[in-house]
């Protein structure tokens, strides 16, 4: 061996070493910080184990926590009267109300329902004689309705749903990919043709 490789190899030897000592100190510092949170625990639960037993001798030490949960006290001290019938009476019709109110709440978003993204691209398709590429159809959903907008892979992917459903034919010219509405597939599309919903970029 000679005086080059040996120095290389002492090198690495010197390399290795002081990487395995930075890592021990840094475990030896984590364990610190460990032994120092669980002297803390240690320390806390000999507090609550020297109150339990300091408290254990009283008589109704041990009845409180059932008495909290039995029975109801008024802010002044005093028990609290049971509940009346007005009270009970009041506390269904607020109950009552809060169920019309869901169901109020219900039936508004769902007359508000968006349009799914392949009902939009069919009516787009519908409105064009010619065939339409899937940017050229992504560009003009996203003008008349600029609350929406998938990606051109999502549009994509829609298409081709509806392709596979036969509502709509798919044309290669060349290199481009171009769509039409299948005849007559337009009035039984919603129901099945856009259940891709669009995610927005």
């Amino acid at each position: 061996m000679t005086s080059q490789s040996t120095a290389t190899l002492r090198s690495r030897y010197i390399e290795q070493a002081a990487s395995d000592l930075e890592e021990n100190r840094h475990q030896q510092k984590e364990l610190a910080e460990a032994l120092a949170r669980l002297k803390h625990e240690e320390s806390l639960l000999v507090d609550i184990l020297t109150l339990a037993e300091r408290y254990e001798g009283l008589p109704e030490a041990s009845d409180l926590p059932s008495q909290k949960r039995a029975e109801p006290y008024a802010p002044d001290g005093r028990q609290a009267p049971p509940p009346t019938q007005k009270t009970t009476r009041r506390s269904a019709h607020m109950r009552e109300r809060r169920l019309r109110k869901a169901q109020a709440e219900a039936d508004a978003k769902g007359k508000s329902r968006q349009p799914l993204l392949g009902e939009i691209l069919t009516e787009l398709l519908g409105s064009h004689s010619e065939p339409r590429l899937a940017k050229e159809l992504r560009e003009e959903l996203i003008a008349k309705h600029p609350d929406r907008s998938p990606t051109p892979q999502v549009v994509r992917n829609t298409l081709e749903s509806l392709v596979a459903k036969g509502n709509v034919q798919r044309h290669k010219q060349q290199r481009s990919v171009m769509y039409t509405l299948v005849s007559g597939a337009q009035g039984g599309v919603s129901a099945e043709a856009g259940g891709t919903e669009d995610s927005t970029s």
